[in-house]
């Protein structure tokens, strides 16, 4: 929970919009007939093209550079070689390396289009509980359960299962870092963040129960129910008296 300097709150900055650059990107390209293999063919060669390093790629064995789920798989999917379905539901999660300082983000999409109500009910609700988790932050002296409150009340009102195994984290000097921010919890309660903290915040959330399990890759984690998920995630900074999304153009 270490507040990050100055330089290293700019090197972040430029990175997190960089990020952002090449995760809006690759989430144009995602199209039926499209392979996930082709997104990540694409992501190595823009991370490269942007002098920035590909981080998961080898971290705990994980081997690709980007994660890519689809449908009732939620996160932590392994690029397959299986193209993508008209109106497939696609999470892109892209963290990556800039001048030893590490930014995270993701984006789900819909591979084609997709007309059914509740999965534009999931897309919206998600994204939309992201942005309240973000908004509930009022700077230095912000409490980890504000965050996961307001993500919780939106979820909950879009009458949507909120992923309880998986949560958002710290981040900056690595992929993972203290604290843990669920996306549910009371407002008032756990860490006090600190002006200079940088967290990433990610809501994930499904259609039917919040239960997962994990897929026989060993990564893929997926949905027990088999009802489809979504994940949208920020980088953010903690100012004093305020926040900053540092993944975004």
């Amino acid at each position: 929970m270490n507040p990050k300097n100055p330089n290293e709150i700019e090197i972040m900055r430029a990175g997190g919009k960089m990020l952002a650059r090449i995760l809006n990107s690759l989430c144009k390209q995602v199209a039926p007939g499209v392979k996930p293999t082709d997104i990540s063919k694409m992501a190595k060669e823009q991370i490269k093209k942007a002098g920035m390093q590909p981080v998961v790629l080898g971290y705990e064995g994980f081997p690709d550079v980007i994660c890519i789920s689809v449908n009732d798989e939620v996160v932590h999917g392994i690029p397959k070689g299986n193209a993508f379905k008209n109106g497939d539901v696609v999470k892109l999660d892209l963290t990556l390396g800039y001048k030893s300082m590490v930014v995270d983000s993701a984006l789900t999409v819909i591979a084609g289009e997709n007309t059914n109500a509740d999965v534009k009910r999931l897309i919206a609700g998600t994204k939309k509980s992201l942005d309240a988790g973000i908004s509930a932050i009022k700077g230095s002296g912000t409490r980890v359960g504000d965050i996961g409150s307001a993500v919780q009340k939106v979820l909950d009102q879009q009458k949507l299962g909120i992923i309880r195994d998986l949560v958002g984290h710290g981040v900056g000097y690595d992929i993972h870092e203290a604290p843990n921010v669920p996306n549910y919890g009371n407002a008032g309660s756990g860490p006090v963040l600190s002006a200079g903290m940088t967290i990433a915040i990610e809501p994930m959330a499904t259609l039917g129960d919040w239960q997962i399990k994990m897929a026989k890759d060993g990564w893929t984690i997926a949905t027990r129910d088999g009802s489809l998920g979504a994940h949208f995630e920020h980088t953010v900074l903690i100012t004093q008296d305020g926040v900053e999304i540092l993944t975004i153009e």
